[in-house]
């Protein structure tokens, strides 16, 4: 079952080209953010992990690109398993998502698309739609690039446009790949698979009053983590939790970004 906690605010389609008609470049996949908030220690979200992985390797929307973040509350962590990815930092946004839409009730899983409204993370269909709608929404572009001495910074670039001005700019760090072999809790026994963990969430400050920002960070990547499995993601929001209005992401592994 679905667990509820009440916790404290802190490309279209295919044609013929006739002779001499040049055909009209298609346009360029909308990314869309699709966060789920999910726990090794909960029953009900492995069925939600699974939909999560579909979603980053096969891309099922046309015109949109998946950009996933996979954040492991940790309310679960005492009932049996402690979640290796668990975060209370994910708790707190989860918290303020219900916050900002009126409540203070929060589940597992639980899922948002684009900073939209919350639903089952395990609803396939629920997802598939929101992401449709989410990418009919033009956004603001957001550049990302590697630092070509040292690959240890990222810069990102954000251009003016009133769309992003004044908004909360984040940036993640999510691995790919991850499995877990549950030993204790509610999925004691079975073997988790996991896409877009996140592993780091940070804020980067604001967009000025015209939309835009240039910011380098630091990536200070964990040894233990596996650099061809991350990817480095840029977030604009309006608020800490309000709609997604811009994001990007880039693989880690590569000198370039969308």
């Amino acid at each position: 079952m679905i667990r509820r906690w009440a916790i404290a605010v802190v490309l279209g389609g295919l044609g013929v080209a006739r002779p001499g008609v040049v055909a009209a470049p298609a346009a360029a996949p909308v990314p869309v953010v699709v966060e789920l908030f999910t726990s090794e220690g909960c029953s009900s979200c492995p069925p939600a992990d699974a939909v999560l992985v579909d979603l980053v390797e096969h891309q099922p929307v046309s015109g949109a690109v998946v950009i996933a973040l996979s954040e492991h509350v940790d309310y679960w962590d005492q009932q049996g398993w402690r979640d290796p990815f668990s975060s209370h930092a994910f708790t707190q946004r989860q918290s303020a998502y219900a916050a900002a839409g009126g409540g203070s009730d929060v589940y597992t899983p639980q899922m948002f698309v684009d900073g939209g409204q919350g639903f089952v993370g395990s609803d396939r269909s629920a997802a598939l739609a929101a992401i449709k709608r989410a990418a009919a929404r033009p956004k603001t572009g957001v550049t990302l690039e590697l630092s070509a001495e040292t690959r240890s910074a990222l810069t990102v670039t954000i251009p003016a446009s009133r769309a992003t001005a004044g908004a909360q700019v984040w940036l993640a760090i999510v691995e790919d790949g991850l499995t877990s072999a549950v030993t204790g809790g509610e999925n004691a026994g079975h073997a988790l698979r996991h896409a877009a963990v996140t592993r780091r969430f940070v804020s980067l400050g604001k967009t000025d009053k015209d939309g835009g920002l240039v910011r380098e960070a630091p990536l200070d990547l964990d040894p233990r983590w596996h650099r061809e499995a991350l990817h480095a993601v840029a977030i604009v929001q309006s608020g800490s939790v309000g709609p997604i209005v811009a994001s990007g992401s880039i693989q880690l592994g590569r000198a370039t970004g969308r």
